[in-house]
């Protein structure tokens, strides 16, 4: 899967090709979530809240890039 990013430890991926709502992936050592690029819904996470905060703060200010991609 393609890496879009990494800070803080964040891991930020996309996968080409795959299921809709259109979507990302985050890795935070254990931790993983799968975030919708349109509302920045929850599809699945298991993120501790401050690296939840972090993930959403981050995509809101690459959105349009998420949803080029």
């Amino acid at each position: 899967m393609p890496e879009l990013s990494r800070f803080l430890g964040i891991v930020v991926f996309m996968c080409f090709n795959d299921h809709n709502p259109p979507h990302f992936h985050v890795e935070y050592g254990e931790y993983a979530a799968t975030i919708t690029i349109k509302e920045l819904g929850i599809l699945e996470e298991d993120l501790p809240s401050r690296i939840h905060g972090n993930v959403v703060e981050w995509a809101s200010m690459h959105k349009q890039e998420l949803l080029d991609n």
